[in-house]
């Protein structure tokens, strides 16, 4: 089994991370930790999320984020956008791409969007054409690959025809997210098979939660299938809102220290990733939750 040379990882902290946050992160904050998260090596940043803010009061100020960052030579700045309104809030501001989000759990849809997973794919046709007018490209996620806090486990099936569907609707990558974090290398690698079957390993990535301490070995999975683009967020910020009991997703930095340990090359300096995420853990008062960050900071009661 060959593994790839070289791995993507896209950085999910600045939105999937801070969005879940009770607490007020200011502007400054954000802004510091999106250039800090590019003066590290990311080239993809998830940097905001242009939703209701009635929904989602956390990513309220996506605007200013935008308008406020330092953007770097080479760096895609990437949005959430879940209707038309969102992206034209997202083209005004002046994003590089932007995503849609499904779930493969009809229960979880209603709960996160509002509407049937059949809905959810018709309202995402309008983002489409109006993203495919102003040629910006199109990320899909899907949620609850592997399990599902109201319906429990999810069929690869269900996984492989929201995937497709994405796809056909022309997002040029479908991430595939394990929202509770249930998944094991097993599950893992009976649901890439079945995708792998249909759609190259290049549109797919990976977005792994880290409730039951699973990441990091399924995303070696990933890895060891061919599929070389990975989701995470720096000092493992983040949950999921409407999924009960859901702990935050894998640290980059301990993907990285992973993909470092196997050789393969992600253009990412840890040092300073550890930097970034004890600096906006120290803004949120706590603890990094990256257990390498813990290991090599000098200060180790942080």
């Amino acid at each position: 089994m060959t593994l790839p040379t070289r791995a993507t990882l896209v950085e999910v902290g600045p939105r999937d991370g801070l969005q879940n946050e009770a607490q007020t992160i200011s502007l400054e904050n954000k802004v510091e930790l999106i250039e800090n998260l590019a003066l590290a090596g990311h080239r993809v940043i998830e940097a905001g999320s242009f939703v209701n803010p009635k929904w989602v009061p956390q990513m309220a100020d996506s605007e200013a984020v935008f308008a406020a960052i330092k953007r770097q030579d080479g760096v895609r700045y990437a949005a959430l956008t879940p209707n038309l309104q969102g992206f034209e809030r997202a083209l005004a501001a002046g994003v590089s791409e932007v995503a849609i989000f499904g779930a493969a759990s009809e229960s979880f849809s209603q709960k996160n969007i509002n509407c049937s997973i059949s809905d959810s794919l018709q309202r995402f046709e309008a983002v489409m054409t109006a993203a495919a007018e102003h040629k910006i490209p199109v990320r899909g996620y899907v949620s609850c690959v592997l399990g599902c806090p109201y319906e429990g486990t999810i069929e690869p099936a269900a996984v492989d025809t929201v995937t497709g569907a994405l796809l056909d609707m022309g997002c040029y990558e479908v991430s595939l997210g394990d929202t509770i974090g249930t998944g094991t290398a097993g599950s893992m690698t009976q649901l890439l098979n079945k995708l792998l079957a249909n759609y190259s390993a290049d549109k797919l990535a990976v977005h792994c939660h880290d409730t039951y301490g699973q990441a990091l070995s399924n995303i070696l999975v990933a890895l060891q299938l061919g599929i070389s683009t990975i989701d995470s967020s720096i000092a493992g910020l983040g949950g999921c809102p409407y999924a009960k009991g859901a702990s935050g997703n894998v640290a980059t930095e301990d993907v990285v220290y992973m993909l470092d340990g196997l050789g393969i090359h992600s253009g990412l300096d840890l040092e300073a990733l550890i930097a970034a995420g004890n600096q906006i853990s120290t803004a949120l008062g706590r603890a990094s939750s990256s257990r390498v960050a813990r290991a090599l900071s000098p200060d180790k009661t942080r």
